[in-house]
C-alpha cells in the first residue's frame, strides 16, 4: 500500500510518532467493500492475513508514518485541557478516486495521550462503530468512514474483560475543533497559525484568497456543522458525546461512541447513561453544535483578529441549520413546496409524536402509505399513536397541506421513500450482532452490514430488520465506556 501522511509534515509537536502495539493472533470480522472502493482496495483483500496484520497494527507498511495527535477540548462543557487520540494511531494517507483518504487504527495500542486508558478498543464497541460509520455514510449523513474491522483473543478489562478489537476508520482528515484549541489555550499562535494554514491549503483551498482565510474557515466549518446536524435531527440520530474533541473540522460525524437512532420518539431523549445532565440530549444537539462553534471560534479569534468578524462567520449558523432542517423536514413529509405555515405543521406533528411515543423510524416510513383522500385506510399509522383523535386531527392538517402539491399518490411515496429509511441502526440489532460476534459468528455482522448499505430499500426478505425494538431492548444502555 502506498501511504503518505501530510500531517507528519506538521512540526513534531503536533503529534507523537509511535508504532501500533501489536495483539496476539488477530483474526477477520468485517470490512466494507464501498470504504475499499474510496481507496482502491479490493474488499476481498482485506480478508487475506497481511492485510488482517497491517490493520490490527502488528505490521505496518514500509512507507507508513504512524503517530498520535495532541489536541484538548470541552468535555460536557467544561474545559478538560489536554487530550489526544489515546487510542488511534494514523498509519497515513492512501489514494483514492475522491482524493486521499486517512487510515486511523482505532485501538492499537497505548500512546502518550492515553492517560489512564489502556489504548484499546473492544469487539463490542468496535463492531458498533463499524457498522454505523457505513450505516450513516448509505443514509447520506457526512461521516468518517470504517474500512475493515479485526479482533483478536486478547482480554481487554472495562466493565467485565472482554476481548479486542481494531476498527480502521477512514477520512480526510481526522482534525478536530479541539486541535484548535489546543493551541490557543497555551498561548501559541505560530502552532495555530500552522495548523490553520495546513487545514485551509490541504482541505479548503478555496478560502486561501478570501480577504480573511481564518475568518472563512471559520465560516465553512460552522455552515458545514450545521448542515451535518439538520441531517442528524432528521434521522433521529443522536450522537452521545458532541464534545469539542468530537467535533470534525471537515463536518464529519466523528467518534462513534454512545450513539443511538431513536426508537420511541422522545425529543427529550438521551442515548448516553454517562450523561446524566441530558447535555446532549436529541433536542440539544442544535445548539450545542452552535456553541461548540463558539469555542472553535474563540480558539481562531487571534488568527481572525476581531470578535466581530468571528461573530459575522458563526451567525451562519443558525439559518443553516433552519433552512435544511427545514428543506430535510420537507421531504420527509413528502412536500415539493414551501409554505409559509410549514413550521407549525412540523410543530404539531413532533408534539404528537413525542405524547404518543411514536416510533421515529417507522413513521415517516409509513407516512408515506398515506392516501389523499382515503382517511378510513389510515389504521397503520393510527395504530402508531394512543390518542388516535389527535392524529386523526393532525391528519387533517396535512392532508390540507398535501392539496397545496401538485403530486398524485404513488409519485409522493416513491419520494418519500427516498428520503425516509426504513432500516437503521437501532440499539437491538446491534446487540443482536455483538452477541454472535462473541462467540466468533461474524456472519450478523455482516448480514446487517448489508442490510443498513441500502437503507431505503424495501428489501421484503429483512424486513425483521425494521421490527419495532423488543422488550429485552429497553435495558440496553450504552455510556461513554461503551
Amino acid at each position: 500500500m502506498p501511504l503518505d501522511n501530510s500531517f507528519a509534515g506538521l512540526p513534531p509537536a503536533f503529534y507523537t510518532r509511535l508504532m501500533p502495539t501489536p495483539l496476539p493472533a488477530p483474526y477477520f470480522v468485517a470490512a466494507s467493500a464501498r470504504a475499499a472502493a474510496l481507496v482502491g482496495l479490493d474488499r476481498a483483500l482485506l480478508e487475506q492475513d497481511d492485510f488482517v496484520a497491517t490493520f490490527t497494527g502488528n505490521h505496518v507498511p514500509p512507507r507508513a508514518q504512524p503517530l498520535a495527535a495532541v489536541y484538548s477540548g470541552h468535555q460536557f462543557g467544561v474545559w478538560a485541557g489536554q487530550l489526544g487520540d489515546g487510542r488511534a494511531i494514523l498509519l497515513g494517507q492512501l489514494a483514492g478516486p475522491q482524493g486521499p483518504m486517512e487510515l486511523q487504527l482505532k485501538g492499537a495500542g497505548k500512546t502518550p495521550y492515553s492517560r489512564m486508558g489502556d489504548g484499546r478498543a473492544v469487539l463490542r464497541s468496535s463492531i458498533r462503530e463499524f457498522l454505523c460509520s457505513e450505516a450513516m455514510a448509505a443514509l447520506g449523513i457526512p461521516t468518517t468512514r470504517a474500512l475493515v474491522l479485526t479482533g483478536s483473543d486478547q482480554g481487554i478489562l472495562r466493565e467485565t474483560v472482554e476481548s479486542a478489537a481494531v476498527v480502521t476508520r477512514m477520512a480526510p482528515s481526522f482534525v478536530r475543533f479541539g486541535s484548535f484549541e489546543h493551541w490557543s489555550s497555551r498561548d501559541k499562535p505560530e502552532e495555530l497559525r500552522i495548523l490553520a494554514d495546513y487545514v485551509i491549503a490541504t482541505f479548503y483551498p478555496e478560502l486561501a484568497g478570501a480577504p480573511n482565510p481564518y475568518q472563512a474557515l471559520l465560516k465553512e466549518v460552522t455552515r458545514r456543522t450545521a448542515h451535518m446536524i439538520a441531517h442528524w435531527q432528521a434521522v433521529g440520530f443522536m450522537h452521545g458525546v458532541m464534545n469539542t474533541d468530537n467535533m470534525s473540522i471537515l463536518g464529519l460525524t466523528l467518534d462513534y461512541g454512545p450513539f443511538g437512532f431513536m426508537d420511541a420518539f422522545d425529543s427529550e431523549h438521551i442515548c448516553n447513561h454517562t450523561d446524566q445532565q441530558g447535555r446532549y440530549s436529541y433536542a440539544n444537539q442544535p445548539q450545542v453544535g452552535h456553541w461548540n462553534c463558539y469555542a472553535l471560534a474563540q480558539a481562531l479569534l487571534p488568527l481572525i483578529g476581531s470578535v466581530e468578524e468571528a461573530e459575522e462567520a458563526l451567525a451562519v449558523y443558525q439559518p443553516t441549520f433552519a433552512g435544511k432542517i427545514d428543506e430535510l423536514l420537507r421531504a420527509k413529509l413528502g412536500l415539493a413546496t414551501a409554505q409559509e405555515d410549514d413550521a407549525q405543521l412540523f410543530d404539531a406533528m413532533f408534539t404528537l409524536m413525542h405524547a404518543n411515543h411514536a416510533d421515529f423510524t417507522l413513521f415517516f416510513r409509513k407516512l408515506g402509505t398515506l392516501r389523499l383522500d382515503a382517511p378510513d385506510q389510515d389504521a397503520p399509522l393510527r395504530d402508531m399513536f394512543i390518542a388516535r383523535e389527535d392524529f386523526d386531527a393532525w391528519a387533517v392538517r396535512y392532508r390540507a397541506r398535501l392539496r397545496l402539491e401538485n403530486r398524485v399518490d404513488p409519485e409522493r411515496k416513491l419520494a418519500m421513500d427516498r428520503v425516509n429509511p426504513k432500516y437503521v441502526l437501532r440499539n437491538y440489532l446491534a446487540q443482536a450482532a455483538i452477541e454472535k460476534a462473541q462467540d466468533k459468528d461474524f456472519s450478523e455482522v455482516a448480514r446487517l452490514l448489508a442490510v443498513l448499505e441500502h437503507p431505503f430499500d424495501e428489501q421484503p426478505h429483512n424486513d425483521h430488520y425494521c421490527a419495532l425494538p423488543p422488550d429485552w431492548a429497553s435495558h440496553l444502555a450504552v455510556s461513554c465506556s461503551s
